[in-house]
């Protein structure tokens, strides 16, 4: 089709042309009523069309939104509710570990004799130690348990080391002693640094435990010592059919508390209930899901909204899955998954309001798109009613014939696509051009936009369901994973209060949310200090997943007392034996002598580390490298010592560093690194890091980090002198 001076050629305006010198100009009036008639009849096909089109799209667009947040947030929650439970299901076994031990003690008491045990010292707090209270007005020395349960000083002190859940561990007698382990001494002490008196007989913990005569979790409560939000799992010890003493474990529940306030985003939240039905932690603080720690917190059970006290009951037993309640005016998705070890259940709430934005979005793309087709559809049919009008005036005789065969080969295309598209369904969306439709006018390019729509309105709608879906498993996944990898790294500082002998700081910043370099650094013994730092092959989760396991096996071969080159050859062996994906690890490992200074060390793979000697400056000290970590099994490892005086400072680091990269395509490099330590050379080690990291930002600008970037310094400062 196309136009010659405004009229239509081969359009309509040309078929109605055609046919009026075949018509009966006396004829003109009817077919002007019919002409009339048919066009508003169209008009009315094409707003029904819409109208159908738009409840299509409504009803499939919501439908899909629906069925997508029920799969993300009921899996979403399942995860959280399975993460928070694996806290309490760790800390259970540990209880019944301490139970088991003691029960055995108990029952062979007459093959131990009597083990030391003292009262909380200032000296001790910041590390573990084994400590005991009691009660006012008892003395300990008339404990007739209090020796033999002291004899369980070890496990608890190991239990408490391997253990990021515990907040103390403890044994406590009938008459009112209790043996606990923990690295806080100092909230005991009063403000003379005496042992406080501790109720050990009246907290909530013992009667209860005592009173069950099993294995218990306590309510959220305030820690007696410090204040911190938590919990007890407790469990009594028999002997001959008598309680003789209590075990238990604190759990701080800080973790949950700000991952649950973390959680407030825009239209959700996240929320557990206790097993009494009170919310216990919640980002709101107003309205029916505040959180508040008392015995008169409401039960939700006992909701006079039927439907939210249903639906927490529900949460307590099993899971959910996805129900629409109404709660404080607004309508919420909600989905509920209990946590067995405690009794408690975990909540995710969404707002339905959000979920259906992507529909209006499409309807109003859709409103967009069908007005202009439609105001083409009726410019085009008000100009080629002028202009029959006009040409009509002498065809008379034949206007009644040509305007019947006229609408009648207009109205049979439109009540077909008519047809079509209310027979369209939740299945069958698509719209196609079929033969009906080619009539080559304003009809073809009314189907033609309903085509594309339909289309486009499919694309949409998979867009919609795939990114969804993509962004909530990936968000969640990779901030565990952030606060998991941060966990796992010494990261309080001063490290060693109590250790004037050195001092040593450590930062790492991955180039994506997680990342494949660690640093470590831990007492073997009073008197060895193990330094580490490592750098995985690879990015992301993979190299941070390798990076856990590569750093539990070389902690565990270094506190077994070996030397640096014997801890770096057990690592070896045990990767190669399980490293399918051929992954491999860098390392530089020392074991500094405290009271000589002498550093033996072993390097495999990993950059030069740096050393500056009192009274000079940081310079390389560069070592024989051995071969990486996980490259080849049966590998060997060459150690060296490096005499460090009071005063010298140690610097080593990953290849984040001196390979930092400028939008120039330049390196950082050793000498930038050097000249930037020896500007700060007289700075605390914290210092010394901030000003290395200083340099490098200002080396590299706008540029984006492409690997991580980790640190670690040493200062030895010797024997202080008092």
């Amino acid at each position: 089709m196309w136009i010659f001076h405004g009229f239509k050629i081969g359009g309509l305006q040309q078929k109605i042309f055609n046919l009026m010198f075949l018509f009966v100009a006396a004829l003109i009036g009817v077919f002007i009523t019919i002409s009339l008639i048919q066009q508003r009849s169209l008009t009315g096909v094409v707003e029904e069309a819409n109208k159908e089109q738009q409840s299509a799209i409504t009803e499939v667009s919501e439908g899909t939104m629906d069925s997508v947040i029920a799969q993300s947030l009921t899996k979403t929650t399942a995860l959280q509710a399975y993460i928070a439970d694996d806290l309490f299901s760790d800390v259970k076994t540990d209880v019944s570990t301490l139970h088991s031990f003691a029960t055995q003690l108990f029952i062979n008491k007459d093959s131990f004799h009597d083990h030391a045990y003292e009262a909380p010292k200032a000296e001790n707090d910041g590390k573990t130690s084994v400590q005991m209270q009691h009660e006012e007005g008892v003395d300990p020395a008339d404990s007739e348990y209090l020796g033999l349960i002291a004899n369980m000083s070890e496990i608890m002190s190991s239990m408490f080391d391997n253990s990021d859940k515990l907040g103390a561990c403890f044994v406590a007698t009938t008459d009112g002693c209790i043996l606990f382990v923990n690295d806080r001494s100092g909230v005991s002490l009063d403000e003379n640094g005496n042992a406080k008196t501790f109720p050990v007989r009246q907290r909530q913990w013992y009667i209860q435990a005592k009173d069950a005569g099993k294995l218990i979790f306590t309510g959220v409560e305030e820690d007696y010592s410090t204040g911190t939000t938590g919990l007890v799992c407790a469990a009594p010890v028999f002997y001959n059919g008598e309680v003789v003493a209590v075990v238990g474990a604190d759990i701080f529940l800080t973790a949950v508390s700000d991952y649950v306030n973390g959680s407030n985003a825009s239209g959700g939240f996240i929320c557990i209930v206790n097993e009494m039905g009170q919310v216990i932690f919640s980002p709101n603080k107003e309205g029916t899901f505040k959180a508040e720690i008392s015995d008169s917190s409401p039960d939700l059970r006992d909701n006079e909204n039927e439907e939210l006290a249903n639906f927490v009951k529900e949460s307590l037993e099993k899971n959910t899955g996805l129900e629409h309640i109404s709660v404080d005016g607004k309508e919420y998705y909600l989905v509920g998954v209990p946590m067995a070890t405690v009794g408690w259940a975990a909540v995710s709430a969404v707002e339905v309001e959000l979920t259906h934005q992507p529909t209006e979005v499409m309807l109003a793309n859709y409103e967009s798109i069908n007005e202009k087709s439609l105001t083409a559809y009726r410019d085009g049919a008000q100009e080629s009613v002028k202009i029959l009008l006009t040409i009509i005036v002498g065809l008379v005789v034949l206007a009644i014939g040509a305007s019947i065969l006229v609408t009648r080969k207009m109205v049979r295309p439109i009540e077909h696509m008519t047809t079509r598209i209310n027979s369209l369904s939740d299945g069958d969306t698509v719209f196609e051009m079929e033969k009906v439709y080619k009539t080559g006018d304003e009809i073809e390019i009314l189907a033609q936009s309903f085509v594309d729509l339909s289309s486009k309105t499919r694309d949409y709608i998979a867009k919609i369901t795939d990114i969804t879906a993509e962004k909530e498993r990936i968000g969640t996944e990779l901030a565990l994973a952030t606060r998991i990898q941060a966990d796992m790294l010494p990261n309080t500082y001063p490290a060693f209060p109590d250790r004037p002998e050195f001092d040593i700081y450590a930062s790492m910043d991955p180039a994506r949310e997680v990342g494949g370099d660690f640093y470590d650094f831990f007492l073997v013994d009073d008197d060895h200090l193990c330094m580490l730092i490592a750098d995985v092959s690879g990015k992301g989760i993979p190299a941070a997943l390798f990076m856990m396991a590569s750093r539990i096996i070389l902690a565990s071969n270094a506190k077994l007392g070996k030397s640096p080159a014997e801890i770096l050859e057990a690592t070896n062996s045990t990767i190669c034996q399980n490293n399918r994906e051929e992954m491999f690890v860098t390392v530089w490992l020392g074991i500094l002598e405290i009271s000589t200074g002498k550093l033996t060390a072993a390097n495999a793979g990993h950059e030069y580390p740096v050393v500056m000697q009192a009274g000079e400056k940081f310079e390389l000290y560069k070592d024989k490298h051995g071969f990486v970590i996980g490259g080849m099994d049966g590998m060997k490892y060459k150690e060296y010592e490096i005499n460090l005086k009071p005063g010298s400072k140690l610097f080593i680091y990953t290849d984040g560093v001196p390979e930092a990269t400028n939008a120039e395509n330049q390196l950082f490099g050793t000498d930038r690194m050097t000249g930037a330590l020896n500007e700060h050379a007289d700075a605390t080690c914290e210092e010394i890091l901030k000003g290395v990291r200083g340099a490098v930002d200002e080396f590299v600008k706008e540029a984006e980090q492409f690997d991580d970037l980790t640190m670690l310094c040493m200062e030895y400062k010797g024997e202080i002198k008092k």
